[in-house]
């Protein structure tokens, strides 16, 4: 039986920064046209949060079972290292997209926007079939695909959206730039696992892609925030503090640059999902400030 320490493990508390951005860049684009709602919010929250404890509860299953876990240098698995029963590790993700579908139900019924409930049902057949079911998406290269959408477009942009009941061209900006973000730290932890995954048949894109162009989508993504905050900058000024994350990023490119290789890439993991939440706050901050 796994203890507690290892379930706290293999949730995977690293990834959070993928649940939190996108709900602090929605909320300050929805509170820089004076529509914050702090219920929406925090539920809004709670969804995302739930949504990636589920996601990565069920990776571990789906994989664990698969064997794909079975050699692997990242992080620790509940199913692959045989520290938790499969069906106990599946009964948790789905207890977690339980508890998003009714912190999701908050949502929809303060917001009145009742037809967001078949967008949440989409959301958590997205975080199941990614290594879920007999074709798992996320072993046919769509996996970056699905995290810009989900993590960056919907979640950003649901979270704006649920609020003031309408986008701006800031929460656009914010949901491409923050969806950028959460499809480079699966692009470094993909590049991490080429090996393994070639071998157990898991074809990611940067399986598909191969290691020296796997890199160069990285760097492209991790930039990609930085230009969007350049030319929101031209209208908002108070987007430049967006730069303030750009020094969190220097370890991670210059490791994926010299073609760091297996555990030297767990660090890239990390500081990109702190780059992209430190990102998230002081984009979130100017948004709130500059849009009125």
């Amino acid at each position: 039986m796994a203890t507690v320490a290892q379930w706290i493990e293999g949730a995977r508390i690293r990834t959070f920064p993928n649940a939190i951005a996108p709900v602090l860049v929605g909320t300050g684009a929805a509170a820089g046209i004076d529509e914050f709602d702090p219920a929406i919010a925090v539920l809004a929250l709670a969804v995302s949060m739930l949504l990636i404890l589920g996601v990565n509860f069920a990776n571990d299953y789906s994989d664990g079972i698969r064997g794909t876990d079975a050699d692997r240098v990242g992080p620790f698995r509940l199913v692959g290292s045989g520290a938790a029963e499969p069906g106990a590790v599946r009964t948790a993700a789905w207890v977690c997209f339980g508890l998003a579908a009714l912190a999701g139900i908050g949502v929809v019924v303060l917001s009145g926007q009742w037809w967001m409930l078949a967008l949440g049902a989409l959301c958590i057949a997205g975080a199941w079939f990614y290594t879920g079911g007999r074709k798992p998406y996320g072993y046919a290269g769509l996996g970056e695909v699905a995290v810009f959408v989900f993590f960056g477009l919907i979640a950003v942009l649901g979270t704006q959206f649920t609020q003031a009941a309408g986008v701006t061209g800031f929460g656009i900006g914010g949901a491409v730039a923050i969806g950028s973000f959460s499809s480079a730290v699966l692009v470094a932890n993909n590049l991490r696992d080429i090996p393994t995954d070639r071998t157990t048949g898991k074809r990611t894109l940067a399986v598909l892609l191969g290691d020296r162009d796997t890199r160069t989508l990285y760097v492209t993504l991790v930039l990609v925030p930085f230009l969007i905050t350049v030319l929101v900058a031209l209208r908002n000024t108070w987007a430049l503090l967006g730069f303030l994350a750009l020094p969190l990023l220097v370890t991670s490119l210059r490791a994926v640059l010299t073609g760091a290789k297996g555990r030297k890439l767990i660090p890239a993991l990390r500081d990109t999902g702190f780059a992209m939440l430190l990102w998230a706050v002081a984009t979130g901050i100017a948004f709130a400030l500059g849009q009125g």
